[in-house]
């Protein structure tokens, strides 16, 4: 099977902390065109609850395309730092998704996960913006 590799930008946040909040994943090829997107409002909860949701549905969303090779950009130094070793889980409420994503990154032949700033991932942040101005119409 030939190697497929994703480049996944995911964001997650809330208005308010906790507050309504939402989630957005943009899903690049391995030639950096887009071939999926993903907004959603998941309810009312933290900051870094929704940024784990917005992983989530990002690594689930590329296993489901078959990829074998993940990259994911955050812009949230929390969640980089926790994933790649350097910060430890203390919040009860956040490990069952960090333990999660554990799970579904090992499930990649590789992954990179990388921090970004926030003006570099301005896509992923639209649509966590979207995701909660369109559940506040309702």
């Amino acid at each position: 099977m030939k190697n497929k590799k994703l480049f996944i930008y995911t964001d997650g946040g809330s208005r308010g902390n906790p507050g309504p909040s939402g989630i957005g994943v943009v899903v690049l090829d391995s030639r950096r065109k887009k071939i999926k997107e993903i907004c959603k409002y998941i309810g009312q909860t933290t900051n870094n609850i929704a940024e784990y949701n917005a992983l989530l549905s990002g690594l689930e969303e590329a296993a489901a395309l078959g990829a074998s090779e993940v990259v994911i950009y955050l812009d949230s130094e929390l969640l980089a730092k926790q994933l790649n070793g350097e910060y430890r889980v203390k919040d009860d409420g956040i490990r069952p998704l960090f333990e999660n994503a554990l799970g579904l990154l090992k499930a990649f032949k590789s992954f990179e996960i990388k921090h970004i700033d926030r003006d570099k991932n301005k896509e992923a942040d639209k649509l966590v913006n979207k995701a909660i101005n369109l559940a506040a119409l309702y």
